[in-house]
């Protein structure tokens, strides 16, 4: 089974691309021969790799600008996806912040900032893409990004921990309710990967003591998420709906 030929074709639109996990699946959908859509609010960074995944093989690439808080810009976003590819296969739901801190220290304005793109700016992205699919009669597939954290919680993510328990149980209800409209909507749950958004921490001290927790003795690295993600993305999970995927090095299994 060839799960990236199965990618071959595919309309793929996602969310967060200009850095990160959304960067690196970009790339795998490209190198994979799909048509992706990468939208972000930097677009500066988004042009770049544009004209890179047309490189690594990408059948068409197209960058479009996106604000996940705003539900005119997600329209707008998903419309012209469509418009460029002549329909979508695959939402990649990808888009988050982190606000570190501890709860108390926290502002009202911290929270809702974090709410605003890991949660509502997920749900309406899931919701404008299954309007579409629904009303197009064409089957559809979301991958939305929770987070181990949306399992076992950590200290100084509350909000963060809450959001991504939150796309946890959207994930669920939206694969209940979509699958009468041939819609699948499944969940990647990843635990310690280095990003832009924990760029060096893991060489502090509390990084290495956070690594010691992992069973594995390691933070993940981007291939660890290729064999997941295709899995959900292609046809071989055609029978899977409203699973969540851990990708963890055995943190949540860890006593």
């Amino acid at each position: 089974m060839n799960l990236t030929q199965d990618l071959n074709g595919k309309r793929v639109l996602i969310t967060g691309a200009s850095s990160g996990l959304g960067e690196h699946f970009a790339r795998l959908c490209a190198k994979s021969g799909a048509y992706v859509g990468i939208a972000a609010r930097r677009t500066d960074r988004l042009d770049e790799l544009e004209q890179e995944l047309v490189g690594l093989g990408a059948s068409g690439a197209r960058a479009i600008e996106l604000d996940v808080s705003d539900g005119a810009s997600i329209h707008a976003c998903r419309a012209k996806a469509v418009e460029a590819f002549g329909g979508l296969d695959l939402l990649v739901n990808n888009a988050g912040i982190i606000r570190e801190g501890r709860a108390l220290d926290k502002t009202a304005e911290d929270f809702d900032a974090v709410m605003d793109v890991n949660l509502r700016g997920v749900w309406l992205m899931a919701i404008s893409c299954g309007r579409h699919w629904r009303d197009s009669e064409e089957p559809g597939n979301i991958i939305n990004i929770a987070s181990t954290a949306g399992i076992r919680v950590r200290a100084e993510l509350a909000s963060y921990s809450v959001s991504k328990a939150g796309v946890i149980q959207m994930t669920k209800a939206m694969a209940l309710e979509f699958a009468r409209h041939n819609v699948r909507v499944n969940a990647l749950a990843p635990g310690y990967f280095e990003t832009g958004l924990n760029e060096g921490f893991f060489q502090t001290d509390k990084g290495e003591r956070l690594l010691k927790q992992i069973p594995m003795r390691r933070k993940g690295e981007m291939q660890d998420l290729d064999g997941p993600f295709l899995l959900l993305a292609s046809d071989a999970s055609s029978y899977m709906t409203g699973a969540v995927i851990p990708i963890d090095g055995g943190l949540l299994v860890a006593s």
